[in-house]
């Protein structure tokens, strides 16, 4: 337990802050525009995917303003198993944003690993299609930051790469850069319009 919250301290310290502020940059100016967020991740980042689409949907709301517009890309679960099914598992991101991405739009992803040769191809895949079409992309990752590292426009990474507790921390501070990401677009809407 000790290990675990000492660890927890440290992240806080060392977590890039300029990369928290250019992803609330590239949401922020998203949503102004009214344009889509797309959110995907695979396993327990599946779930903070699901979490950050409904926090970005509800806690973000402003009387009289604008809303947040986002989707989650694995909520679907009979599209997702229809394009692993047919196509594959690294299909199953693209295939579903195929139809959907639009200029100004953003698609986020969270890895544990930031995608590799053995981890998230789908996601890295995803992102690639995204790049093509001149989407921003943003990334949560833990590790080295992966695939993720690169092709992200802006890239949250987790310093931290040493089991048993790098999962755990990585994926658990996913979700309180999700929320403080949340927290801190609503103080701009409400300061800024």
């Amino acid at each position: 337990m000790k290990k675990y919250f000492k660890e927890l301290e440290r992240l806080i310290k060392e977590v890039d802050k300029k990369a928290i502020n250019k992803a609330v940059d590239i949401l922020y100016a998203a949503w102004l525009r009214g344009k889509t967020v797309y959110v995907m991740g695979c396993g327990g980042s599946a779930s903070t995917a699901t979490h950050f689409v409904c926090d970005l949907a509800k806690c973000t709301i402003v009387k009289d303003k604008p809303r947040i517009k986002t989707m989650a890309l694995v909520d679907n679960i009979p599209l997702v198993s229809a394009w692993t099914n047919d196509n594959g598992w690294e299909s199953v991101f693209a295939e579903q944003l195929e139809p959907w991405l639009y200029p100004g739009d953003v698609l986020v992803g969270f890895s544990v690993h930031g995608g590799s040769s053995k981890w998230s191809g789908n996601l890295t895949k995803a992102m690639r299609l995204a790049k093509d079409r001149d989407i921003k992309v943003i990334g949560f990752a833990g590790f080295d930051g992966g695939a993720m590292k690169e092709l992200a426009d802006a890239c949250i990474v987790v310093p931290i790469d040493k089991e048993p507790l790098a999962t755990p921390l990585v994926e658990s501070f996913h979700v309180v850069l999700h929320h403080l990401i949340c927290a801190i677009l609503l103080k701009e809407k409400i300061e800024r319009g």
